[in-house]
């Protein structure tokens, strides 16, 4: 983001505030409630706006993570596709065995003890 982008955004913010302060003026509101229904509102919305970014931020849903998640999947593929029939043939016989290891162990942890 560019320093005129801040100042923008900056700017932007600033005349909401207001506009929410003459618009609640012209509804016919006294100076003191305008002042404080329109905190309110800029409050809520700023609280919901960082609601939103820590979302984000959890759920690994940033421009980062994503980046990270798309070259981790591009250097896989890119493995996965200068291996030699040989080398696939014995990822795909270690990938069938585990998977019928892990289907051993859960059929002796689900049948019950006598």
């Amino acid at each position: 983001m560019r320093r005129i982008d801040v100042i923008g955004i900056g700017l932007g913010v600033f005349l909401l505030g207001g506009g929410l302060y003459v618009g609640f003026r012209i509804a016919g509101f006294d100076g003191l409630s305008a002042g404080v229904w329109s905190q309110l509102i800029f409050v809520t919305g700023l609280l919901g706006w960082v609601a939103t970014y820590l979302f984000r931020v959890v759920t690994s849903d940033m421009t980062y993570g994503q980046q990270l998640r798309d070259y981790e999947n591009a250097v896989l593929q890119k493995r996965l596709e200068e291996m030699t029939p040989e080398q696939l043939a014995a990822l795909e016989a270690e990938i069938a065995a585990e998977k019928s290891a892990e289907a051993d162990e859960a059929a002796n942890s689900a049948a019950p003890d006598s």
